[in-house]
């Protein structure tokens, strides 16, 4: 037997329940993994709480962590028992073991330690596809990232002024503001003392910005409208304060012609060559120092409802990882 949170029925944080289940053998194809690190993401709050649905009851959240090869099934053979790996595509890492397909994991190099590379899979791959892939930033870029003090936020700061872009942000408190400043934020905007529309224009001088990040959807839609430039782009990857209200596509003929896309890791990574190449551009960037992984709070697995409460408040900052002992 091994140990998992599991969910019976979706809903507030503490519907995950610390439980015994079985400990499985990995099939053709697969590797079962040790785990050592879990990341934790506000995807597993939206599976948990049942804004995505889960493919079925019970099931246990996560997506993302890191660990050691334990048992290789039938027909692997370029991941070995005993090899470090990271993932971001799981279905149920909340647990001490793990079975995942072979193909979607990628070896962990030298130099990153197991809980810098849960912290930073899904957040750190999930920046390099917006910065590189969805909308190539650059250093005539200026771009507006909703949520700077986050976990994905920090990640993007960074890497945004190392592409040479005008980064700003907005965050809830003086001192995510701050965070975000230390972390490649030209301007940070508090978007409870502010209005971050107004705040753009003037900071551009009335340009806006050639792309918007927005993973708060509800609350900054259509502010995030707002921001965009003519034929600019806006990038609607989650919804922290709620789903987006149905919209016409009109409203973007009025606003500029600009772009919406709601893009997602997955889409990105969807073969082995895409995930490799985006792990690869992460680790390099991490490995080089342009982009520290901030790891704000680490909580044991067990504590994961905690770790959720303090995620839905909105009381963490950087990365959150659980760990196992």
């Amino acid at each position: 037997m091994t140990k998992a949170m599991r969910i019976h029925e979706t809903g507030a944080p503490d519907v995950m329940k610390w439980e015994d289940v079985e400990l499985a053998e990995p099939g053709p194809g697969e590797i079962r993994v040790r785990q050592t690190a879990v990341g934790v993401n506000f995807i597993d709050a939206y599976f948990r709480d049942g804004t995505y649905p889960a493919p079925s009851l019970p099931f246990t959240p996560g997506k993302e962590g890191a660990g050691i090869v334990e048992t290789v099934g039938e027909g692997v053979s370029d991941v070995r028992q005993g090899d470090r790996v990271a993932y971001a595509s799981a279905e149920g890492s909340y647990a001490e073991h793990l079975i995942i397909a072979a193909d979607k994991v990628v070896p962990i190099p030298d130099g990153i330690d197991d809980r810098t590379a849960a912290a930073m899979m899904l957040k750190g791959m999930t920046a390099e596809y917006l910065l590189n892939r969805t909308y190539k930033v650059g250093k005539d870029t200026t771009l507006l990232f909703h949520a700077a003090a986050g976990g994905v936020g920090l990640i993007a700061g960074q890497w945004a002024r190392h592409l040479g872009a005008t980064v700003i942000g907005t965050a809830g408190s003086a001192e995510k503001c701050e965070l975000a400043r230390a972390n490649g934020y030209d301007h940070v905007i508090n978007y409870r003392e502010e209005n971050f529309v107004e705040r753009v224009a003037a900071l551009t001088d009335g340009r806006k910005c050639d792309v918007v990040y927005d993973s708060v959807g509800k609350d900054t839609f259509d502010g995030s409208l707002d921001c965009v430039k003519r034929l600019g782009m806006l990038v609607s990857f989650g919804q922290s304060s709620g789903n987006v209200p149905p919209m016409a596509p009109a409203i973007l003929g009025k606003k500029g012609s600009i772009f919406l896309t709601r893009p997602s890791l997955f889409n990105y990574t969807a073969t082995r060559a895409e995930l490799l190449d985006c792990a690869d551009n992460l680790f390099a960037v991490v490995k080089s120092g342009a982009v520290k992984i901030d790891i704000g709070q680490t909580y044991p697995l067990s504590q994961a409802v905690q770790a959720h409460r303090d995620l839905q408040d909105r009381k963490t900052t950087g990365q959150t990882v659980l760990t196992i002992d």
